[in-house]
């Protein structure tokens, strides 16, 4: 009997999915304590294993052989269920042990029993595999690891990662940490799929996650109450800037959308303010300020982009008190530094990026001012990059990159600001909110000038809603700032292809 005649199928994550709530370790596991309480001895095992066998019928629906590699825990009974389903379903199973069958716990070992009962042979996993598998299923650890894989179980990652198959990881990559998406050591599967169980997993989101687990897949088992505990949310499709900009009416103008003051493009730099701002503009901003920092020639007007308006600075102060929103540091070098004093003081709205994050990091009294914004009623998203981030905390980014969620968080609560820790897995935190780890986008936007693309359409975005919550209309563009991407070079087909930046404010224009 094929595997799929059996309940729902596994949901695919996808940009557009969701929202889904993300559990860490310990919440994850507990709600893994309530399921099991409400069932038979061994029935969410069988389910789990279950839905692995589905989704591998599904992902290689003639593989000749399927290699299920099956770990001392409960992770590897998961495998053992989905190794005998498999085998009903005339498909030949290797299975492969590591570790100590007598040593199981209780589930797990009746999934073994059960296992071998259906004519399935355990091989060491030290023996010699002659035959090249098509599919392979890596069920050695799961939640229940806490300490780097070594030994017999390093090995045997080393050897899932040597073949050619595809790799189907079970609830996470085993050496992954699910809450962080770094690897525990250096032994980590590197998988094609995931089928994450019960709960949804950060890790599996952010850092190297997002390169470890590939495609991912979900399955609830069943059990409908996960969003309990849950450490952050993957958002899903946000329609705030179509929405702001179809709500004008016919008899709307160019005042009704908003203004935005770029602020930025030192000497060498001016490139970068003029991407945020053009960004601005193609977010749907009706009138766009550029101040450039740079007195050279490199200064001029953006003969590409007539509709912007250039202001020196030095006019700029009065307006920048009234209703727009300001958008600080693209490309600001040096020479932001004299002009943060009073866009901290008196702008309402104020996105900070690049080189106006880095000042503030070094001067005490611009960060007092930062932190004193809120209490003055005054909104800031700020949108640094790890090592940015890093110098805001006083770490390293490697620091910062080992716990995306923690310190994203962190450094909302410290700047009383909203905070787009950009990367793989960009994470979105605001006091006293539940984080975001935004799904979409790919390595194509590891380019100059993406994150200055960012800064202004959020800018654009915010022009047009100020009264929405800061965090949200952040969640918004960063969503729909990834999802430009992915759509202007698909994930399977850019090969390393970079998304220039101006091709990405196009590419924004025409996708939101």
């Amino acid at each position: 009997m094929s595997p799929r005649a059996h309940g729902r199928f596994p949901h695919r994550i996808t940009n557009d999915s969701g929202p889904w709530p993300l559990h860490a370790g310990a919440a994850a596991k507990a709600l893994e304590v309530r399921a099991l309480a409400r069932g038979a001895p061994g029935e969410l095992m069988e389910r789990a294993g279950l839905a692995v066998a589905k989704l591998a019928r599904a992902l290689a629906p003639s593989a000749r052989q399927v290699q299920v590699w099956c770990g001392p825990g409960n992770n590897g009974g998961d495998g053992y269920v989905a190794a005998r389903w498999l085998s009903q379903s005339s498909t030949a199973v290797r299975l492969i042990e590591c570790g100590t069958p007598g040593n199981l716990p209780a589930d797990a070992a009746r999934a073994r029993e059960l296992a071998l009962a259906a004519g399935l042979t355990p091989h060491p996993a030290e023996e010699h595999i002659a035959e090249p598998p098509d599919l392979v299923i890596d069920a050695l650890l799961g939640l229940g690891a806490t300490r780097p894989p070594a030994g017999g179980l390093a090995s045997a990652i080393a050897c899932i990662n040597a073949q050619r198959a595809t790799v189907l990881a079970v609830d996470l990559p085993s050496g992954l940490q699910p809450d962080t998406g770094q690897p525990m050591g250096d032994a980590v599967v590197r998988a094609h799929h995931t089928l994450s169980l019960l709960s949804l997993k950060p890790g599996l989101f952010t850092g190297a996650g997002r390169d470890l687990a590939g495609a991912v897949w979900f399955d609830e088992l069943g059990c409908h109450d996960n969003e309990d505990g849950a450490a952050a949310w993957a958002p899903t499709a946000r329609l705030l800037g179509p929405a702001v900009r179809s709500a004008l009416p016919h008899a709307s103008h160019k005042g009704r959308r908003g203004d935005v003051w770029v602020v930025g493009g030192a000497a060498g730099m001016v490139g970068a303010a003029r991407l945020a701002a053009r960004a601005a503009l193609a977010a749907g901003a009706g009138r766009v300020y550029l101040s450039v920092l740079s007195e050279g020639p490199d200064s001029a007007i953006d003969a590409n982009r007539p509709e912007l308006m250039h202001r020196p600075y030095s006019i700029a102060g009065p307006l920048l008190r009234l209703s727009a929103t300001v958008v600080a540091g693209c490309g600001g070098s040096e020479a932001v530094r004299d002009c943060l004093p009073a866009l901290l003081s008196e702008s309402s709205r104020l996105v900070l990026d690049a080189d106006a994050l880095n000042h503030v990091a070094r001067e005490p009294a611009l960060m007092r001012l930062l932190r004193g914004r809120a209490g003055r009623g005054q909104a800031t998203v700020l949108t640094p990059h790890p090592l940015e981030a890093a110098r805001l905390l006083g770490t390293d980014s490697a620091t910062v990159q080992a716990h995306r969620l923690l310190h994203a968080a962190t450094l909302a609560e410290r700047t009383q600001a909203v905070v787009v820790l950009k990367g793989s897995g960009t994470v979105l935190a605001a006091p006293g909110t539940l984080p975001s780890i935004n799904p979409s986008g790919h390595a194509a936007l590891a380019t100059a000038g993406t994150g200055d693309v960012l800064a202004g359409w959020l800018g654009g975005l915010w022009a047009q809603a100020p009264e929405a919550s800061p965090f949200e209309l952040a969640c918004a563009a960063t969503w729909q700032h990834g999802h430009a991407a992915d759509v202007a070079r698909p994930p399977a087909q850019h090969r390393g292809a970079p998304l220039l930046a101006d091709d990405l404010i196009v590419a924004l224009a025409d996708t939101v």
